[in-house]
């Protein structure tokens, strides 16, 4: 069951990205084992808690957090309910801020261990019960703290490079140079975790020859864009990149305009899918933000799921950007419970990737366009190391 977040807080939006938060708490419940329950989450000014603090606790002061259990005083007929709920947690945002600048902590992180500590009070503990109580919370506060922290360390978000464009630039003039083959190896050196390329039936960038050469050259992992064209398909069972992604191909666009709908075509989609399962070479779609698509997708067995990032880059509000994002985020974590593995790419620049590398189910993310062009200015080599610093730096965002 989600977390429900609710903010009477005024400008909680400038301090916490409230899907992340959201994310935090639905990561502690798991770690909890009580992931199947309902979690209620408030944030408030001090007046606010002041007042809850005066009229349940008797004590005329805001504090930083409350925590109320399900049922606590309520009529005792709610114990027969089939309800898994754990209760509330109030937060005071002022206070958590006055308390990250007394501790000199940054101000997410005292927001976590606040959210930490109204968890652990839910499922029991209580620091004020005695000595020993005090100590064993304090230690399995310490744990989650670590666990959260160090989360990121072991499942960092990798970076895909397509080099697309580099194809695209010598098939404007029809001869040998620049070499896409040369540009995945400069990737490669500069951290990327593998080379993407998207091999059309119209031949207009990536050719044949190019694919094979990758095969045979890359240390990473080829990872081989194309749509579910027979002639294609065989090229693939024939040259066995270490993965393909099934997206929609269109004669006359500039470039991938959406994700796959499989919902309408999935006797097709499978049939391809069973084909390269043959050939162990596992398969990624490539869909929009769409629940119903994720639960096809993990029923004719692909392995990955590739998000449609092409909406949230092109928003041209934050309102829309929020709406988009919020979507990503839910089709992210739904696709990571139905146990397939998460990817997202299209349209991600220099300026939105970091929201989405710090979605915690995202494996990997592919980006050419934006890397190809500032290498223009830059060198490609800078240009990765650039967006892989952005990357690396996204579970500091909250």
């Amino acid at each position: 069951m989600p977390t429900q977040l609710t903010s009477h807080y005024r400008h909680a939006g400038h301090l916490i990205k409230e899907r992340r938060f959201i994310h935090l708490a639905d990561r502690l419940l798991k770690e909890c084992g009580v992931s199947d329950h309902a979690l209620s989450v408030l944030l408030v000014h001090d007046a606010e808690i002041a007042q809850i603090n005066r009229q349940y606790r008797n004590k005329n002061q805001p504090t930083n957090v409350l925590s109320f259990p399900f049922g606590d005083g309520a009529d005792a007929s709610l114990a027969s309910l089939p309800i898994k709920e754990l209760g509330d947690i109030i937060i005071s945002v002022d206070t958590a801020h006055r308390e990250a600048i007394l501790y000199r902590q940054p101000f997410k992180d005292r927001m976590s261990w606040l959210l930490i500590h109204g968890l652990l009070h839910l499922l029991g503990y209580d620091h004020e019960r005695s000595a020993s109580e005090e100590k064993k919370m304090l230690a399995r506060e310490q744990e989650l703290l670590s666990k959260i922290n160090n989360y990121r360390r072991t499942t960092m978000t990798r970076l895909a490079i397509n080099v697309d464009h580099i194809a695209t630039i010598r098939q404007a003039r029809a001869i040998n140079e620049p070499d896409p083959v040369a540009a995945a190896a400069i990737c490669e050196l500069a951290g990327a975790s593998g080379i993407v390329v998207h091999l059309r039936e119209d031949r207009r960038h990536i050719q044949d020859r190019d694919v094979i050469l990758l095969c045979q050259t890359i240390k990473t992992k080829l990872n081989l864009e194309m749509g579910a064209n027979k002639d294609i398909v065989a090229i693939a069972l024939d040259i066995k990149p270490d993965l393909i992604t099934l997206v929609p191909e269109k004669r006359e666009e500039l470039t991938t305009e959406g994700g796959l709908d499989i919902i309408s075509q999935t006797k097709k989609i499978a049939k391809v899918i069973e084909k390269m399962a043959k050939a162990s070479i596992p398969v990624s779609l490539f869909l929009d933000p769409d629940l119903k698509q994720l639960a096809v997708a993990k029923e004719i067995g692909a392995t990955f799921v590739e998000l449609h990032t092409g909406r949230y880059c092109d928003s041209v509000n934050e309102a829309m950007c929020e709406h988009e994002y919020d979507l990503l985020a839910a089709a992210a974590e739904e696709g990571d419970r139905l146990g397939l593995r998460m990817c997202a790419g299209h349209g991600l620049n220099y300026h939105n990737t970091g929201p989405i590398a710090a979605l915690d189910t995202i494996e990997e993310l592919s980006i050419g366009h934006a890397i190809i062009a500032r290498s223009v200015f830059t060198g490609l080599d800078k240009a990765v190391r650039d967006m892989l610093a952005i990357v690396r730096q996204a579970d500091m965002l909250f």
